[in-house]
C-alpha cells in the first residue's frame, strides 16, 4: 500500500540507527556520502558507549602481537568465534586506534611518551588503550562527536524513534519513525545501518542505560532478519550496588582494569577467593568470575571488591571515575572495599552480519554490539567491543559503497500492520515492565535451567498478550507525546527480544563461555557450532518440544 497521506515522507540515501561508537564512526567513515544518523534520546552523548570505561583492547605494546591477541580472543570465545573475522579485526584494529588517536582522541600516555596500556581479565598482555584513567568511552564518543559536528554530510536527528523497517521485493525500502514535535515520518531510503547496542535492559541489575531496550534485533526480527548467538549475554562480575538505589535503575560499573591494576574481590570473611576458582585468579574471564560470585551472593553471602590496593599505588588518577562512582553510592573507597554484584552487561548476540555488516536482508547492514559477526564468540574479551565497533564501522562504510544503489525517487509502499500504534488504556506500561525484568533475571539470568527456561517462555507469552491488550491500534496522530510512543515501542521489543534470547537458551542443552546450563553443567561436541534463529521459530514454538533438565 501507499503510506497514508498524514504520515510524512523523506528521502536518504543512508541512515544510521544509534549514536553510540559504532553510528558516529560509521556516519563518519561513509563521508561524502549523505547520511541522516537518528537517536531516540533527546541527547547524542547517549548508549553505552558513553558508559565504558576499561578501554580499546589493541595490540600495540612492545611485547604484544596480533597473533598472541587473536589467540586471547579465541580462548574466551569458547571455541564458537570465527578464526579469521577475530585475526581480521584485531590486525585491522591497530590501525583503527592508531587513526582515531591521531583524529584527536587523548589516550593516556607513560612518562617515556609511550601509549599506557591497562591489563584486564583473560588478557595475557597489558593491552588496554585508555583515556583519563577510567573515562574512556566519554572521551572516545566526545572525539567522534566533534568530528561529526564538523561533517556536513551527515545530519543529526535527536529524539526520533526507529519503530519498523520497510521492506519490498526481500530488500530494505525505507524506515518507519516517529520524531518528537514533528510526528510519523518514513525514511525512503535503500540501506539502512543498525548501531542501537544491546539489550541489558531486559534484566533488573545492568550496567547499561536505560534505552538498551534491544531495538535493534527487534526491528530486524520483525524484518524477518536471521539473527545468531542470542543465549550468549555476558554479565560484568563487578557492578556497585549502591547504599540507596531506585528500583530499577542502571548500577555503576567498577571497571576491569581495577583488578588488572590489583584490586581484589573477597568473600564475606574478607578473603580472596578467585584463586580457587581459576589459575588466572581475579584476572580470570568475565563468565568464570561472575558465576563465582553469582553462587556466593544465592546463599545470602556478599561479595566486595577491594579497591584500597589500587588506590594506594596512585590509582586516585588513573581510576577517577572509580573513585567518584564508589562515593556518589554512599561508601568511601579509600577506608573499605565496597558491595559489588553481577549485572548483565554485553550481548554477544545479535543480528547475523558478515565481516562487512552484512545481513540476511540486502540493504540492511549491522555494525557494533547489534551485529554478530562471529567475533565474540560465547564471552566477548573485555576491551574488545570498542575496537571491533571502529573497524566493523570502516568496514560497514567501505561495503556499503561497493554496493550503492540508487536513490529511491518515491516513499515505498507497506504493509498496513507496520504503520499502526497504540492508543493506550490507563494502565501504565511500567508495572509490565518490571515484571519482564524480574523475569529475566530470575530465569534467564547468570545460572539457567531447562525447567526455569521452559516456565519463563510461558510467561514471556502471558506478558505479551497482556500488553496487545492494552490497546487496539490506530493510525498516529499528534496527540501522542513522543516518551509515550517511545515506552510503547521499547516495551513491544523487549517483549520481542527476551522471548528470542529465551528460545535460543532453551534449545541450547549445554554450559559454554556465558550460557550456563545447571542442568547440562559441560560443554558439548554437538553445539560446537553457532545457533542461529529468527522469529519464525517463535512461530512455531507449539512444535518445540520443552527439554526437560537433567544432569550431563
Amino acid at each position: 500500500m501507499a503510506v497514508p497521506a498524514e504520515f510524512r515522507s523523506q528521502q536518504a540515501p543512508v541512515i544510521v540507527v544509534g549514536s553510540g561508537v559504532a553510528g558516529l564512526a560509521c556516519a563518519l567513515a561513509l563521508a561524502p556520502v549523505p547520511v541522516i544518523l537518528i537517536t531516540k534520546t533527546t541527547e547524542f552523548a547517549g548508549g553505552s558507549s558513553l558508559l565504558s570505561q576499561g578501554g580499546i583492547a589493541a595490540a600495540l605494546g612492545p611485547t604484544d602481537s596480533p597473533r598472541q591477541h587473536a589467540a586471547d580472543t579465541l580462548r574466551a570465545g569458547g571455541e564458537l568465534s570465527e578464526r579469521h573475522v577475530v585475526e581480521s579485526v584485531v590486525r585491522d584494529g591497530m590501525e583503527a586506534v592508531r587513526e582515531i588517536i591521531a583524529a584527536g582522541f587523548r589516550a593516556d600516555r607513560s612518562p617515556d611518551g609511550s601509549l599506557a596500556l591497562g591489563r584486564e581479565g583473560a588478557h595475557s598482555r597489558s593491552r588496554i588503550v585508555h583515556a583519563r584513567g577510567d573515562t574512556t568511552g566519554p572521551a572516545l564518543v566526545a572525539t567522534l562527536l566533534d568530528r561529526v559536528s564538523r561533517t556536513p554530510s551527515i545530519e543529526l536527528l535527536p529524539a526520533t524513534l526507529a519503530l519498523d523497517l520497510l521492506v519490498e521485493n526481500g530488500r530494505i525500502a525505507g524506515l518507519f519513525a516517529y520524531r518528537s514535535g514533528a510526528g510519523p515520518i518514513v525514511f525512503a531510503t535503500p540501506s539502512i545501518v543498525l548501531a542501537t547496542g544491546g539489550a541489558g535492559s531486559l534484566w533488573l541489575e545492568t550496567t547499561n542505560p536505560a534505552e538498551a531496550t534491544g531495538d535493534g534485533l527487534a526491528l530486524a526480527a520483525r524484518a524477518r532478519a536471521q539473527l545468531a548467538d542470542l543465549e550468549f549475554v555476558q554479565f560484568h562480575p563487578t557492578a556497585l550496588i549502591p547504599r540507596v538505589r531506585s528500583a530499577g535503575a542502571r548500577l555503576p560499573l567498577m571497571t576491569e582494569a581495577l583488578r588488572g591494576a590489583g584490586a581484589r574481590l573477597l568473600d564475606a570473611r574478607g578473603v580472596p577467593f578467585m584463586s580457587r576458582e581459576h589459575a588466572l585468579g581475579d584476572l580470570a574471564p568475565r563468565d568464570v568470575i561472575a558465576r563465582a560470585i553469582w553462587r556466593r551472593r544465592s546463599a545470602g553471602e556478599p561479595v566486595v571488591l577491594d579497591l584500597r590496593p589500587v588506590f594506594a599505588n596512585g590509582g586516585r588518577d588513573a581510576f577517577p571515575q572509580a573513585l567518584a562512582l564508589c562515593r556518589e553510592a554512599g561508601y568511601e573507597p579509600l577506608r573499605a572495599p565496597v558491595p559489588i554484584t553481577p549485572a548483565a552487561h554485553y550481548h554477544m548476540g545479535g543480528v547475523l552480519a558478515d565481516e562487512g555488516g552484512r545481513t540476511s536482508i540486502p540493504g540492511l547492514w549491522a555494525c557494533g554490539e547489534i551485529a554478530s559477526t562471529g567475533m565474540h564468540g560465547a564471552n566477548r574479551l573485555a576491551g574488545n567491543s570498542l575496537l571491533e565497533a571502529l573497524v566493523s564501522a570502516h568496514r560497514v562504510a567501505d561495503a556499503l559503497r561497493r554496493c550503492a544503489t540508487s536513490r529511491h525517487e518515491r516513499a515505498p509502499g507497506t504493509s498496513a500492520s507496520s504503520l499502526m500504534l497504540h492508543q493506550f488504556g490507563d494502565e501504565p506500561l511500567d508495572a509490565l515492565r518490571e515484571r519482564l525484568r524480574t523475569l529475566m533475571s530470575r530465569h534467564v539470568g547468570i545460572i539457567r535451567h531447562g525447567a526455569g527456561l521452559s516456565s519463563a517462555t510461558a510467561m514471556l507469552e502471558q506478558l505479551q498478550e497482556e500488553f496487545e491488550a492494552q490497546g487496539s491500534p490506530a493510525s498516529p496522530d499528534r496527540q501522542h507525546e513522543f516518551e509515550r510512543i517511545r515506552s510503547w515501542s521499547e516495551l513491544g521489543n523487549m517483549l520481542l527480544v527476551s522471548r528470542l534470547v529465551t528460545l535460543a537458551a532453551l534449545r541450547r542443552t549445554e554450559s559454554r563461555g556465558a550460557h550456563f546450563r545447571s542442568d547440562f553443567p559441560h560443554s558439548r561436541e554437538n553445539w560446537m557450532h553457532r545457533q542461529i534463529t529468527s522469529v519464525a521459530d517463535l512461530e512455531s514454538l507449539q512444535s518445540i518440544p520443552a527439554v526437560e533438565g537433567r544432569a550431563g
